[in-house]
């Protein structure tokens, strides 16, 4: 009986897993949908632009660096056991540019855009402004969706190509200030090795991320409970939802991209 029961519970959380799931899809495709119909909100998309891109740089340039710092360091550390300092450049490169690069800009945005995207959204609808929309026959989708999601969508590769730029220049700073390489030979190595569809794919990862944090920054917003807690649970709700997508979505692309 008891194992009944827990198969049971396990059934219900599937199924409302894969509920949450087909709910959040459906939003996005109606998100998708408001972009390319009118009316167009070219102030909030502007707004959203820079509460997005600018004010995301900070965090992104900080992260950015010091990862490729580290990540220099912990290269070198493990080539010299195999006499192969020399990759340093190369793997920082690649690294940074494929993969942490995006990764981390896209968890930065969720971290700091996804958050603040579902608190704004949960707090008009606890205070009731989305229905005071409604009642001036502006769609919600439209008005509060729509430009923070193509905002997000535009800029967030934006971010994930600054953020490569400054993580190499951690791991050059790093290499030639503390590790006695060559400035030049490093700056020769890494432009020789990255390829052209190395930063195509990092583009395409960081407007992929970019868009879920915004989805669901505001799936989670406009489904919110009511009052503080309802806030609470959806800022909370989309940080992790947002993350877990952006891992899963970076391993699908990544097989999609460099799968041999």
């Amino acid at each position: 009986m008891a194992a009944v029961k827990g198969l049971a519970a396990i059934g219900r959380q599937t199924l409302s897993l894969l509920q949450s799931l087909g709910q959040a899809v459906m939003f996005l495709f109606s998100a998708l949908t408001h972009i390319v119909r009118p009316p167009f909100y070219g102030r909030e998309f502007l707004n959203a632009l820079f509460n997005i891109g600018w004010l995301s740089l900070p965090v992104v340039g900080l992260t950015a660096v010091f990862t490729g710092g580290a990540l220099a360091l912990q290269i070198y550390d493990g080539s010299s056991r195999f006499s192969a300092e020399a990759v340093v450049p190369q793997i920082v490169a690649i690294g940074m540019v494929r993969e942490l690069g995006p990764v981390l800009v896209g968890l930065m945005v969720a971290a700091r855009v996804t958050s603040s995207i579902a608190a704004e959204i949960a707090t008009m609808k606890v205070t009731e402004q989305i229905d005071a929309l409604v009642t001036l026959s502006t769609h919600p989708m439209k008005y509060l969706t729509a430009p923070r999601v193509l905002a997000a969508l535009i800029v967030v590769p934006v971010l994930v190509g600054i953020g490569d730029i400054i993580g190499i220049y951690g791991g050059f700073l790093v290499s030639t200030g503390q590790l006695g390489f060559n400035p030049a030979n490093y700056i020769r190595n890494t432009a020789d090795f990255l390829q052209t569809s190395d930063i195509i794919s990092s583009l395409i990862k960081g407007s992929a991320f970019g868009g879920i944090a915004a989805v669901m920054g505001c799936y989670y917003g406009i489904n919110s409970g009511r009052g503080a807690q309802g806030v609470g649970r959806a800022t909370k709700g989309s940080v992790q939802a947002a993350a877990v997508m952006i891992l899963a979505a970076n391993f699908f692309l990544t097989s999609l991209f460099f799968a041999s």
